[in-house]
């Protein structure tokens, strides 16, 4: 499953460069896309405002199919407290923004499988396949308003990966 795992998040964020190339972070003095992994960072780095954070929950796999069947869920974390040159009073718009960026982020519903044990990665025999996300009520705590979103994954474990 985490061939899987690897190859959401690189076509997400290689997808949020496209849809918006100034949501980024600086994490240990690197620039990246603000995209991150949760069980890939530090504690600091997941509570960034204005980034989206993946956090792997529930997975299933299914034995009936020729291949076995992975499901898991990602929910998509992300929260801003709007900008200091409005007060904050724009946290809506800017979560609204966020909540745009996401969709286009899963609008293609596929990416290639790539094996993340080879340096560089290699392609994999299946895909990676997801549903749209299923977005939860907006919480508003003090100056913070956040979302998660929640996308249901699917791929199929490979031999190598048995």
């Amino acid at each position: 499953m985490e061939n899987a795992r690897n190859s959401f998040y690189l076509a997400l964020r290689n997808q949020l460069t496209v849809v918006n190339p100034l949501r980024v972070v600086v994490l240990r003095g690197v620039q990246r896309p603000g995209i991150l992994v949760e069980e890939n960072e530090s504690a600091v780095a997941v509570a960034l405002p204005d980034v989206f954070v993946l956090h792997w929950t529930d997975a299933h796999i299914d034995e009936g199919h020729a291949l076995p069947l992975a499901r898991q869920t990602c929910e998509v974390n992300y929260w801003t407290e709007g900008t200091s040159t409005n007060g904050g009073l724009d946290r809506g718009r800017l979560l609204s923004a966020m909540d745009s960026e996401l969709t286009q982020l899963l609008v293609n519903t596929n990416t290639p499988k790539q094996n993340f044990a080879l340096t560089p990665p290699g392609p994999m025999a299946t895909t990676v396949f997801w549903c749209s996300a299923q977005f939860e009520p907006v919480v508003t705590a003090r100056n913070r308003v956040s979302r998660t979103a929640k996308v249901t994954v699917f791929s199929y474990e490979e031999s190598a990966e048995l």
